[in-house]
């Protein structure tokens, strides 16, 4: 992937973990650089939990893993100092107080702004006084993101973060990210189902199936590599001699998708497109023409 800096966030290099005979990861390897925005993403058991888990030093693995230059399995507490962590549902005791969520962050992390964590919660209907349990899903996910932007963190790590949330919050919660969080010096790992919603933010993606790495590619290069053609029927039987790699029914037409195909083979048989980072998603998982 591309970086603005000569050495990487994230480097993995033959990532491995099992659970008993379930092999979660198999020899992934993959590289982050700094000032990326980078999706990892794959269906319900591909890796992608176990992977960010390796990553924030929660649980053990084969291969190599280095993370802002240090082995995360053993140096996580020092780690944590330039990383932040949000899942898809913030574990925050039901009995807390927002101002006491605060001050214990202030007392755990010494790059903890508390003004400034003060000013976000400003612009939401959350109360200092309100406990946990009392705030919408919506409001947590809120008081969570608070708790985060006020970290001067390097790696900003998220499960599934806007999981439950309406539509309303999701847009929110990434233009904050985008506005208050991101720059080129820092780096934001993601995984959601919701790839629609959050392509046009990513600089790069990873699509994870089976415990294996399928595409690792910047998006910028999306295009250069993959190419999606809407084909006419009475085209159809000479663009499958071109040995496309999925192939699926859009409003009466076949969309074909290649992988390394000049246009000027593919152009003759109808509108070529770019495909969206769902669509190649779900190309790339099912992976054979029909």
């Amino acid at each position: 992937m591309t970086s603005t800096s000569d050495t990487p966030v994230i480097a993995a290099r033959g990532l491995a973990k099992s659970y008993g005979k379930l092999r979660a990861l198999d020899g992934v390897s993959f590289t982050v650089g700094a000032g990326r925005i980078v999706g990892i993403i794959g269906p319900n058991g591909a890796g992608k939990t176990t992977a960010l888990k390796a990553i924030l030093g929660l649980t053990q693995f084969d291969g190599e893993l280095s993370v802002l230059g240090r082995n995360p399995a053993a140096a996580r507490d020092a780690l944590m100092q330039d990383v932040c962590f949000i899942a898809d549902v913030a574990v925050l005791p039901k009995w807390l107080r927002v101002s006491q969520a605060l001050d214990y962050v202030a007392g755990v992390h010494s790059r903890f702004d508390r003004s400034r964590a003060e000013g976000f919660l400003k612009t939401t209907d959350i109360r200092m006084k309100s406990r946990v349990r009392e705030l919408s899903k919506g409001m947590v996910t809120q008081l969570h993101l608070a708790l985060i932007l006020a970290i001067d963190a390097r790696l900003l790590v998220l499960d599934e973060p806007t999981l439950g949330l309406d539509l309303l919050f999701r847009r929110q919660f990434y233009d904050t990210l985008l506005n208050d969080y991101f720059d080129k010096d820092r780096t934001i790992l993601l995984t959601t189902h919701q790839v629609e919603e959050i392509e046009n933010l990513l600089t790069d993606v990873l699509f994870i199936q089976h415990g294996r790495i399928v595409l690792d590619s910047a998006v910028e290069s999306l295009g250069e590599r993959y190419r999606q053609l809407l084909c006419a029927p009475d085209q159809l039987e000479r663009a499958r001699a071109l040995n496309p790699f999925y192939a699926r029914e859009v409003f009466g037409r076949t969309a074909l998708f290649f992988e390394g195909r000049p246009d000027s083979d593919l152009a003759p048989f109808g509108e070529l497109r770019t495909p969206s980072i769902a669509d190649l998603f779900v190309a790339k998982m099912q992976g054979a023409t029909p």
